[in-house]
């Protein structure tokens, strides 16, 4: 067998992600937080970067305004106490009295010593120009007056005042670190016994105490038990409703015959309990702040305009606003002698123009996607949610001659502030629901919309059922399943047609007692 050499030639193509188009697709799908971290970032690592700048005054000319002027920062005349030039018998007599009788244990002449001199190298010389703080910044009052206590450090706090044993607060504050932001414990005492290394009975002792501080309720491992701790509180807790906590599930399924059977009381006490059971709080723990709130900013704002359209427009707000340093660029490359120092200049200035361009097309990226957006969900805009059209990706990547894959990436973790509140820009892209009468599609979240404000209106008399709400709605010409109205159903959290004529029950005979 012999073997011959051969050369083939072939011809393939491939898509090649370069860094910086690797760069332009992770900011495209940046939401406005990260993206201002990831600027940040970039300017501190890119010397050619800077921030544009937005016409305010800066910290340091405002001081030496004002230094200028007389004011803050002139100590002679801010601060009588430094650098004043007068002595104790000046300072005597406009007190008009003896140092004696201000302070009995130091002479005059002991603090005729303290000149000048010695008050400007003190620490008191200097808390004028820290602005009353002790660590030399500035203090911030805002932070003080704005900042909220949280769950663990208010339990903390309370913890050396309950507990004197090292060992019971090393076991506290083992369990005051598993308690989540609601104020229940998630731990099983056996395994943490095991992992502690010591006996459960201590861990026991422990949690009694815990569950006696404040907020009421705290250290629970159980809605029962939390509800129980707050009833021990206000000294409300007897068999009959610790019968009645054992049963919560027979509440929440509206079975209250069942439940008034069990705990051996008539209506109007079962309503007593149940009226007392809704003014306890199931989640102690968010009543202390300890879950921070992460405002949404608005990427996109619409406004109407006269003609009857509406004008679509980026916030500048969320909008980093970065230039490239080419003067102090060019004032760099003069002095740069070495080929390492040139290479860098060169990769910084690379890095930094393609940085702006890349937040440049991100911002007309988003625009543009916004725009058809408002265009295809008009109805929505003028009218409500009940002219919320069927929308999808491909349909709008194709207006805008974009790939799908790019119009996910400027949907994602952005939002739009209209008229009728803040919504993502995914909240506008829903499922089609055929029509009837082979009319136009509707969108699903309409008609989620149309199933909530049906059952909304019903009575105790005429609570719909699955099948009934079918029937309404392909009246209305809206072609849909059973099964699909109880997946809406149970999406927007609606109980049943069973267990909602229970609740209605209930609440009625509740507001009779």
């Amino acid at each position: 067998m012999a073997i011959n050499a051969k050369l083939e030639l072939r011809q393939s193509q491939q898509l090649v992600m370069t860094p910086q188009l690797q760069q332009a697709i992770k900011l495209l799908q940046l939401s406005n937080l990260e993206l201002n971290e990831f600027v940040a970032t970039e300017l501190e690592r890119n010397p050619l970067l800077e921030r544009e700048d937005t016409g305010e005054q800066p910290v340091e000319a405002h001081d030496r305004e004002v230094s200028e002027s007389g004011g803050e920062g002139d100590p002679s005349a801010s601060d009588e106490w430094v650098d004043n030039g007068r002595g104790t018998s000046e300072a005597a007599s406009a007190l008009d009295t003896d140092y004696d009788n201000i302070y009995p244990d130091t002479s005059a002449s002991d603090l005729g010593q303290l000149d000048s001199t010695r008050l400007a190298g003190s620490d008191w010389a200097s808390i004028k120009h820290r602005g009353g703080s002790g660590n030399g910044e500035d203090s911030n009052l805002e932070a003080y007056v704005s900042s909220k206590l949280s769950l663990k450090d208010h339990l903390e706090a309370q913890l050396p005042l309950a507990l004197i044993n090292p060992a019971e607060r090393l076991v506290g504050r083992h369990l005051i670190d598993l308690v989540d932001e609601a104020g229940y414990l998630n731990a099983d005492l056996i395994d943490l016994a095991g992992k502690l290394g010591t006996e459960q009975e201590l861990i026991e002792r422990v949690l009694s105490v815990l569950q006696t501080f404040d907020p009421p309720g705290v250290f629970a491992r159980s809605l029962g038990e939390c509800l129980a701790l707050q009833l021990k509180e206000g000294n409300r807790y007897d068999p009959q409703i610790a019968l009645f906590l054992e049963n919560l599930d027979l509440l929440a399924r509206h079975d209250v015959a069942k439940l008034r059977k069990i705990v051996c009381v008539d209506m109007d006490e079962l309503s007593d309990m149940i009226n007392e059971i809704k003014g306890l709080n199931p989640k102690p723990g968010l009543a202390l702040g300890s879950v921070q709130v992460q405002p949404v900013v608005p990427d996109v704002i619409i406004r109407p305009a006269s003609d009857g359209s509406w004008l679509v427009e980026l916030n500048s707000e969320t909008l980093p606003r970065v230039l490239v340093d080419r003067s102090y660029f060019a004032r760099v490359s003069r002095t740069a002698n070495s080929d390492s120092d040139k290479e860098y200049l060169s990769e910084c200035l690379q890095t930094a123009n393609w940085l702006v361009k890349s937040l440049d097309q991100r911002a007309r990226t988003i625009l543009k996607v916004a725009r058809e957006i408002v265009r295809q969900q008009d109805g929505f805009f003028t009218y409500g949610i009940q002219h919320l059209r069927p929308l999808n990706l491909k349909t709008v990547a194709e207006a805008i001659s974009m790939h799908e894959s790019t119009v996910s990436r400027v949907t994602s973790n952005k939002y739009m502030a209209t008229s009728r509140g803040i919504f993502e820009l995914k909240y506008f892209f829903t499922s089609a629901i055929a029509s009837a009468e082979n009319g136009e599609a509707y969108s699903s979240e309409s008609v989620r919309y149309r199933i909530k404000q049906l059952i909304d209106a019903e009575k105790v008399e005429a609570v719909l059922s699955d099948d009934q709400i079918v029937a309404m709605l392909r009246r209305d010409g809206i072609d849909i399943a059973r099964r699909t109205v109880a997946k809406y159903r149970d999406a927007l959290r609606i109980p049943s047609s069973v267990q909602r004529r229970r609740r209605k029950r209930v609440d009625e005979r509740v507001a009779r007692a």
